[in-house]
């Protein structure tokens, strides 16, 4: 599933050839995705200029005066753009946005968890985004922020971590990372944490999620940015995935255990 880094690479590759344009057509082949597509969405959206095009935890908004876009890519989803030549839509290609210069941004799904969602009002009060938690890329989500939010807490801190409500976008990938660099073993109870942890916590985290988004994103099985390229910080993965490796830093195999469902590495050395 596409995580907050990959949301990220797409919303900068996109924008620059999305935004300040006009929708001239929509068409929407398929609209039984997770939620139905509305039958009026391309009259919401046509002739309505792209404002902006912004991330809200993994959806992408674009933004018009009258409403806004919203953009989920679910399991297995991916936005192209094509400037000049279209090509034909192939089975799993659910819907093509067509500007006022020929631009296509077309959306593909094949497992169709995604979305497409039109919303007149401002997206953070839609009723699936304004419980969430602060983005982890903002200057809000710091140590304070996040012990205010696991102090309560006694369940696993990377649990917590992937819970919307507390940070938004840490998927399983990206908080086996960051617990490692913040040398926290994931099954600590998150109320455990000490103040200089949660410091620790936040600049790994920011910097785990930098490093990725520079990176591409990951490699993972569904996953291809608007230029139809796969990321490769998989490549640079310090624990996840590499269950009996030996660990980057000490050398002691990487162990996998399940927390909360989801397959879990960490390293019984450098994380306590």
């Amino acid at each position: 599933m596409p995580e907050l880094p990959e949301i990220e690479v797409t919303r900068r590759g996109i924008a620059p050839y999305i935004e300040h344009k006009i929708f001239q057509s929509v068409v929407v082949r398929q609209p039984k995705l997770r939620q139905t597509v509305d039958p009026e969405l391309h009259r919401h959206l046509c002739g309505q200029t792209v404002l902006s095009i912004s991330r809200r935890a993994k959806y992408l908004l674009f933004h018009t005066s009258t409403g806004c876009l919203m953009i989920h890519l679910g399991m297995s989803g991916s936005l192209r753009v094509f400037s000049e030549q279209h090509p034909p839509p192939e089975k799993h290609d659910h819907a093509d946005f067509v500007f006022h210069d020929n631009t296509l941004l077309r959306f593909r799904d094949p497992r169709r968890f995604g979305a497409l969602l039109w919303f007149s009002g401002s997206p953070e009060q839609h009723s699936l985004l304004r419980h969430l938690g602060h983005e982890p890329l903002s200057e809000n989500f710091n140590a304070a922020y996040l012990a205010a939010q696991l102090t309560k807490q006694s369940r696993a801190v990377k649990s917590a971590l992937m819970d919307n409500r507390v940070v938004v976008g840490v998927g399983n990938i990206y908080a086996n990372e960051s617990l490692f660099y913040a040398g926290i073993h994931p099954m600590k109870p998150a109320n455990q944490l000490h103040p200089q942890e949660y410091e620790q916590l936040v600049i790994a985290i920011k910097d785990v999620l930098h490093r990725a988004i520079n990176a591409g994103g990951s490699t993972l099985r569904d996953f291809v940015n608007s230029d139809g390229k796969s990321g490769y910080f998989q490549q640079q993965y310090a624990v996840y995935g590499r269950t009996n490796e030996p660990c980057r830093e000490c050398g002691a195999p990487i162990s996998k255990t399940t927390i909360a469902q989801r397959s879990t590495f960490f390293c019984s050395v450098c994380q306590h």
